[in-house]
């Protein structure tokens, strides 16, 4: 269900869906989340998923990044705004960008105000376990909710040594399960759990009291989220193993545009029906 009516009857005016909704379907029908960084791409996945996330993922998807540490908080909150313009029934969620809240809660809380004044967004996201509970708990309780990321987290590529799989060993997955139960206990509504052992997944999503979203994990978790691109075939250039393709558009693209450059090439584009004031031909 990814439309939204305020009350039963028919033509009833559609509202987005809100944050203690979202938190309620733990354990109900999957949550269906997928990422949006334009206007466009959030007007045509609106109607289909319960959330759309604006993740910090949009330096390596949109500007060619090697990683997500580059992007800056402006530009979270342009795409953000963006996104919540081209949508109406979804969730947004905009993801805080490396710098702009490990610094302390304080400044967590004058990144996360930003955002949502600025955007219009639901929610904010921010990546870390345990060490990130505190700063959790005083962005809730100061109204601002916060979903989690949890396991193989992207900002700390760094410190990781790269984007492999989390949990392979007992202490991993230990130290995994313990910071989605931190992050959820500090008052999180979500969290999501990336690149992690299916066990482990399915250990953290019958253990904590919050919806927890999947993204190379498991069918087991509350639900699932990918980028948008991925499952779309527009960013080809590394497919993780824990993508679907559902299309393949970037080949209908090239394909159009050579399409295109052939008819400009032989003067056949634009035709009569293309162009204003056209003369007639006269026999």
């Amino acid at each position: 269900m990814s439309v939204h009516a305020s009350g039963s009857n028919e033509g009833a005016v559609l509202k987005r869906l809100s944050v203690p909704e979202f938190a309620a379907r733990k354990g109900k029908e999957p949550l269906v989340c997928l990422t949006a960084y334009t206007m466009p791409m959030a007007q045509r996945l609106d109607s289909h998923v319960d959330l759309l996330m604006v993740g910090d993922s949009l330096g390596m998807v949109l500007y060619g990044f090697e990683t997500t540490l580059p992007v800056t908080l402006e530009m979270m909150i342009q795409h953000g705004a963006a996104v919540v313009r081209g949508s109406k029934t979804s969730m947004v969620v905009v993801d805080m960008p490396f710098g702009s809240y490990q610094e302390s809660p304080e400044q967590a809380f004058r990144s996360a105000a930003r955002i949502m004044k600025e955007t219009g967004c639901q929610a904010v996201k921010l990546e870390g376990g345990r060490e990130m509970a505190d700063t959790v708990a005083f962005l809730a309780k100061r109204g601002v909710p916060v979903m989690g990321h949890v396991g193989l987290t992207p900002q700390s590529v760094n410190t990781l040594g790269g984007f492999r799989a989390r949990g392979r060993g007992d202490q991993e997955a230990a130290t995994i399960v313990a910071d989605a139960v931190a992050v959820a206990e500090a008052g999180a509504f979500s969290v999501v759990l990336e690149g992690v052992m299916e066990q482990i997944a399915q250990v953290v999503t019958a253990r904590v009291t919050v919806p927890v979203i999947g993204i190379g994990a498991s069918a087991a978790c509350d639900g699932q989220v990918l980028v948008a691109e991925d499952i779309l075939g527009l960013f080809s250039a590394f497919k993780p193993r824990f993508v679907k393709r559902y299309a393949e558009l970037g080949n209908e693209i090239e394909e159009a545009a050579e399409r295109y450059a052939k008819d400009v090439r032989a003067r056949s584009f634009p035709g009569p029906e293309n162009i204003f004031g056209a003369i007639k031909k006269h026999g």
